[in-house]
């Protein structure tokens, strides 16, 4: 018997079993071919100057540097003949007014100020009183706003008639016209010897608003610095607390803030209200709030919330009724699905529109100057009047509500990151 002549390895069959036992399949398999060996020349080492200049600039490099240019130039020219029109009126260009006596008061200023201090002093004066009156102002008109939101889906057709009767009217009347409203509104109260006094200690009269303030008896010395040691320590806490077990963060964020408390409380501190007292024309004691800041403060704080009771309504709709019968089912009660699943996840929606919101109520607060309160814009135009740079002070006046605006964007862009949702 002769053996089988041997196969090419192109020509071998493979054999394979079926699921049968017993049954082979013979198959040819393909042997690749292989290719002939080319050579390749090298091409450029990267991109030309022009082409990389178009990576970085864009589409038509050379118009776009030509355009760019045309408006450099055009700037440098309108600029140099405002500086010789200035220089024609006795007017020197730059910023050294700064540095000169103010010569006119403020009648309300978070820290010391006399007509003798300087320009830059009047204007940190006007900055901290806007910062003030916008801070509050966004916090009250979130609180208003939320309430008013949740009014209107209640259900009941007199309450919720009653917010959208409110909202109508407050969103198309202008702002300025409702300052108008609130100032002559604070200016028509009776004068201090008969003031109002809704609530105990709280006094409303055309001097302005008296209300009670928190004072410290006694405190020592190491508390301030001993409390932002603490603070430091709890924002630390908070910070690492995906590296920490929760209850041992919660324990450092509250041990840091309340240790040095109850230190100073057993070295004697206590904490008492200064309550207005009436003291012959005027009240004396506890805050005063001036009727120009009351009226701007409310005047914003009614209008900011009309929008923001919208935003959490159309938030609160946004959130599937799935949600609310998973509520249900747990047995919550209304208010506690609205406050632990509900809320929670319009929070996301109304995020950026509330963004919006303050943003708008921080530039409003320019329209203070139209009703007398000493903010930035009040303060930038009288120095302008006094001191003739119109320039500089309209570009210190743009630069500061730019940064705020820009900082308070930051701040909610990054609480937005904080609660979107991961996945």
């Amino acid at each position: 018997m002769s053996a089988a002549p041997p196969r090419s390895a192109s020509n071998a069959a493979t054999t394979s079993y079926g699921p049968r036992e017993g049954c082979s399949i013979r198959r040819r398999s393909v042997e690749p071919q292989v290719s002939a060996t080319t050579t390749s020349t090298p091409g450029p080492r990267g991109p030309g100057l022009r082409r990389l200049i178009g990576q970085w600039i864009g589409e038509h490099p050379t118009g776009q540097v030509l355009l760019f240019g045309g408006v450099l130039l055009l700037c440098g020219w309108v600029g140099s003949n405002t500086v010789q029109n200035m220089h024609r009126f006795g007017l020197t260009p730059g910023f050294a007014f700064l540095n000169q006596p103010a010569n006119f008061e403020i009648g309300q200023a978070l820290i010391p100020f006399s007509s003798g201090a300087s320009y830059a002093r009047a204007i940190l004066v006007g900055l901290l009183n806007t910062i003030e009156v916008a801070t509050i102002g966004c916090l009250l008109a979130t609180l208003l706003g939320l309430l008013l939101g949740i009014a209107r889906l209640s259900g009941n057709p007199l309450l919720g008639g009653m917010v959208q009767a409110y909202v109508e009217l407050i969103r198309n009347t202008p702002l300025l016209l409702q300052l108008f409203f609130w100032s002559a509104t604070v200016h028509a109260l009776p004068p201090p010897r008969r003031a109002l006094e809704p609530f105990a200690g709280w006094f409303l009269s055309n001097r302005g608003v008296f209300l009670p303030v928190p004072v410290l008896d006694n405190p020592p010395d190491w508390l301030g610095p001993a409390l932002l040691a603490g603070l430091s320590l709890a924002i630390a806490a908070i910070l690492l607390r995906r590296c920490l077990p929760r209850p041992i963060g919660a324990l450092v964020a509250i041990g840091a803030l309340g240790s040095p408390l109850l230190a100073a409380i057993a070295g004697g501190m206590w904490l008492h209200f200064d309550v207005p007292a009436l003291e012959g024309f005027n009240f004396n004691g506890g805050v005063t709030l001036a009727p120009e800041f009351a009226a701007l403060l409310v005047g914003l704080v009614i209008n900011s919330a009309a929008g923001i009771s919208e935003i959490v309504r159309a938030s609160i709709v946004a959130v599937s009724r799935g949600q609310w019968d998973a509520g249900r089912a747990l047995g919550f009660s209304f208010w506690r699905t609205l406050r632990l699943v509900v809320l929670p996840q319009a929070l996301r929606t109304a995020l950026p529109l509330l963004t919006s919101t303050y943003l708008s109520l921080t530039k409003s607060s320019s329209l203070a100057v139209a009703i007398g309160f000493p903010d930035l814009t009040s303060v930038i135009g009288t120095s302008a009047n006094q001191t003739g740079q119109v320039l500089e002070t309209m570009l210190i006046l743009a630069g500061v509500y730019l940064t705020l605006s820009l900082a308070t964007s930051v701040v909610m862009n990054l609480v937005n990151t904080r609660l979107a949702l991961r996945g």
